[in-house]
């Protein structure tokens, strides 16, 4: 596996610089290519392991100065190029450029663009991160004090994130109760002695009408905490990382 992913960086290496590299179940010789050499943290902070190793690198297109992440699956002869965590970093004309090198250099593996997600909110996620520090500056600018303390901010700001989303989920765990107990009055009391005026299919009818409104209702509301909280852990993961390359960028250079 170590020699496969080898290949496969000095593959990449023809495409562009490598600034930094995310490893998933792979072995990596940092020494030997003296970047930035971190765990990828999107798939290790998943509970199960049905995502392949891989390595996926930071790369950076010198034709026009752009910014990409290139993910390698070896044993799948997959490439997966994310447009999510290098969003506002590169031009339409850099990214043409990277995926036609990536087609010469990797001709016998299939390539993948990943696009961001309306439903994850990957675009707030981006704009987030982006007011307090970008990508090209944790991997290109000089490291300092400066940009420590925009990725303690970013970090910050996703605390802040994960806590809107708790308020968000406990206020529909304090709504719940009180709406099934107001529905249930509805329902079987006020519905009931008015059964013999509308009729039991129209009674029948409005009852699913309403126990499918609320249905919905929560349902919303609690599919909308869930992403607010997937978003939240998400920018803290994405100051998590940028702490990681600062870090290891000072080591280096040390």
């Amino acid at each position: 596996m170590a020699t496969d992913v080898t290949t496969d960086l000095s593959r990449l290496a023809e495409c562009g610089t490598l600034l930094a590299v995310k490893v998933y179940r792979v072995q990596v010789d940092e020494d030997a290519w003296h970047v930035p050499v971190l765990p990828c943290l999107d798939h290790e902070a998943m509970l199960h392991q049905h995502v392949a190793p891989h390595v996926s690198v930071y790369l950076r297109e010198p034709g026009h100065d752009g910014i990409h992440e290139v993910a390698v699956y070896s044993a799948d002869r997959r490439l997966q190029v994310d447009l999510v965590s290098t969003s506002g970093e590169h031009t339409d004309a850099s990214q043409a450029q990277l995926l036609e090198q990536l087609r010469r250099v990797f001709g016998d593996y299939r390539l993948e663009v990943h696009h961001p997600s309306w439903w994850r909110g990957e675009r707030r996620v981006t704009e987030a991160c982006r007011a307090q520090i970008t990508l090209r500056q944790v991997l290109i600018d000089k490291p300092s004090d400066d940009l420590k303390r925009r990725i303690d901010r970013l970090q910050l700001v996703g605390a802040l994130m994960e806590k809107q989303s708790r308020v968000a989920s406990w206020g529909v765990r304090t709504m719940t109760g009180p709406l099934l107990a107001a529905t249930g009055v509805v329902l079987y009391g006020v519905l009931g002695l008015l059964s013999l005026r509308l009729g039991i299919a129209n009674t029948t009818g409005l009852q699913y009408g309403i126990i499918g409104t609320l249905g919905a209702i929560f349902l919303y509301y609690g599919l909308k905490a869930v992403q607010l909280t997937d978003m939240a852990n998400r920018v803290w993961k994405r100051a998590s990382e940028y702490s990681l390359i600062l870090s290891e960028r000072s080591r280096i250079k040390h």
